[in-house]
């Protein structure tokens, strides 16, 4: 579906009562059961979750207004845990970068100092040879 199709109907439903709605969502259920090749699903458990109780709620022959506040505080309950699930992920990335970090440079100090370091340029330098023994100078 394109954008302008998608912002289309959003537009159209945002004009009609909640148990209109309702409606067309059933019989875009009905429409999706007869003609899709595949049922959609939702991207997240949570949402299916969330999904499944307004199922449950219509099913019960709720009011659309408590369906609307029930699926309202659903939202926002979906949306906090979706929240504190991607700080979670941030955190564990952050984690993960700071132990391969870590453990590679472990790694190349386990391998010793002539694995890490180039050769010098230039040779060494050398001291002095000692005076010979009958010489004391002072």
């Amino acid at each position: 579906m394109n954008d302008i199709l998608r912002e289309r109907l959003i537009r159209k439903l945002d004009t009609l009562p909640e148990e209109k709605i309702y409606q067309i969502l059933d019989y875009i259920d009905f429409l999706e059961s007869k003609y899709a090749p595949k049922l959609s699903t939702a991207t997240n458990p949570l949402k299916r979750f969330a999904e499944g109780v307004e199922d449950t709620l219509r099913a019960g022959r709720m009011s659309a207004g408590v369906i609307g506040g029930t699926m309202n505080v659903m939202n926002k309950a979906v949306g906090v845990v979706t929240d504190v699930a991607n700080a979670g992920k941030s955190v564990a990335t952050e984690i993960a970068g700071v132990v391969s970090s870590v453990t590679s440079s472990k790694a190349a100090t386990q391998a010793g100092p002539a694995a890490t370091t180039t050769p010098p340029a230039s040779p060494p330098v050398q001291n002095p040879p000692p005076p010979p023994p009958g010489d004391q100078r002072k």
